[in-house]
């Protein structure tokens, strides 16, 4: 199996943001977490070192909630991207295996182009590979020089570069694949006689030929998979090129989205062929949406939510931590979290599942079981089971559970004053 490094020190200045640059969200998920998902889905990554620096504790908190297979490093003082690989060598003492180099603002590289890359390493028997792209405008990138051979001759800088270099489209993708037995003493030799005082990551490159070992480059197919997060800017088009790739992916699927433009579906979620999102919908986190069911307009599921077939999510509805049976209604303006519904069962419009104490803090679940009918405008205060048949009158406030094909009504009797109005009209 290969080990991964991930590089996360940097502060991300232009983000302008008290946040570390790969702890900002797409579909409130961290930057990083793309990178970590598609390192572990790869299927050859075994374990992952993230290298950290600005407010590192609060990526260790991350990944060690999110990632078993993973650790942070702390990289202090920040001296270039060669130094930061340089931070897990103790960790890799007696590896012999190959090691990949990715960077933790990345979140659109896929786990496919991480194992073509390692393949394409294997079958080449390098010693170093380095991911390329073609650019059609190549400003700023350093140019990919190669050798009649075909194989990585250098990586030389824009600003090193001589006029017929710069017209190279070539450019360095910024990902690596080592041979880590072959290559981990360069990490110790690197120099920082540069403008920066700093060890650069490219300089491996003219280490290894200078020690004959076997350089070369792979070339992406798809540009978009290493564009990199340095500013609001670059966060929100980056989610634009997601949410297009998602929403045409689940259009092929047969799924049929209203409004792709104003609808937003995070990558985890897997929808059923015949099922109709409506415009202006949320949806992220990790979900099922089963088949034929109809979400929206303006539904909001948080995540953790998993819908049967034939199930129709009204507008404005939000769902969090949910499960839901085939055949049943949530009407518009309703919540429920933290809940099970039953099979044909319907919830009026307004229905809340008050899951959380905000006193202990803790949340309770509400479970819902299968024919229940709930009127408009109540409140299912958890923990609380609505068993099988049951109904609960429009504006009930249930704190205790209720029994089966019974009637749970909390609502004060009806009063009507005869007249009552004229009364008030003559006394004024």
């Amino acid at each position: 199996m290969v080990k991964a490094i991930i590089l996360a020190a940097g502060k991300g200045t232009r983000m302008k943001s008290e946040l570390p640059k790969v702890l900002h969200t797409i579909f409130d998920k961290p930057l990083l977490g793309y990178v970590l998902d598609a390192v572990k889905n790869s299927n050859i990554v075994d374990y992952s070192y993230v290298i950290v620096g600005h407010k590192s504790e609060l990526i260790k908190e991350y990944v060690e909630k999110e990632y078993s297979e993973a650790k942070t490093i702390i990289q202090e003082p920040q001296l270039g991207t060669g130094h930061a690989v340089s931070m897990a060598r103790n960790d890799l003492e007696n590896y012999e295996g190959e090691v990949i180099i990715l960077c933790g603002d990345t979140p659109l590289i896929k786990s496919e182009t991480i194992k073509s890359l390692v393949d394409f390493h294997k079958n080449n028997n390098s010693d170093i590979t380095v991911m390329s792209a073609i650019f059609e405008n190549p400003t700023n990138y350093g140019r990919i020089i190669r050798s009649k051979d075909n194989s990585l001759d250098a990586i030389i800088e824009e600003k090193d570069a001589s006029l017929e270099q710069k017209q190279i489209k070539e450019i360095n993708a910024g990902i690596y694949c080592l041979n880590w037995a072959k290559v981990k003493r360069v990490f110790s030799e690197l120099k920082n006689n540069n403008a920066q005082g700093e060890y650069y990551l490219t300089d491996i490159i003219k280490w290894g030929k200078e020690n004959n070992l076997n350089v070369n480059a792979y070339t992406l197919s798809d540009n978009n998979e290493i564009f990199g997060i340095n500013s609001r800017k670059h966060l929100a088009e980056a989610t634009k090129i997601l949410h297009d790739e998602i929403i045409a992916q689940h259009l092929d699927n047969g799924v049929t989205i209203v409004s792709p433009e104003t609808t937003f579906i995070s990558p985890e979620t897997e929808i059923g062929r015949d099922t109709i999102i409506y415009p202006n919908c949320y949806i992220n986190g990790k979900n099922k949406i089963g088949s034929n069911c109809k979400i929206g307009p303006f539904a909001h599921l948080r995540g953790n939510v998993e819908i049967e077939e034939y199930v129709k999510i009204g507008n404005f509805v939000e769902l969090k931590k949910a499960k839901v049976k085939s055949h049943t209604n949530i009407c518009h303006l309703s919540y429920v979290g933290d809940a099970e519904v039953g099979e044909n069962v319907n919830i009026g419009a307004g229905t809340i599942t008050a899951n959380y104490n905000p006193l202990t803090k803790i949340k309770s679940k509400t479970i819902i079981e299968d024919n229940v009918k709930i009127g408009s405008n109540s409140v299912l205060v958890a923990p609380v089971t609505i068993k099988e048949g049951a109904n609960v009158g429009a504006v009930g406030v249930i704190t205790k559970d209720v029994e089966p094909w019974s009637l749970a009504v909390t609502r004060s009797p009806l009063k009507v004053l005869e007249g009552w109005v004229k009364k008030q009209l003559k006394h004024d």
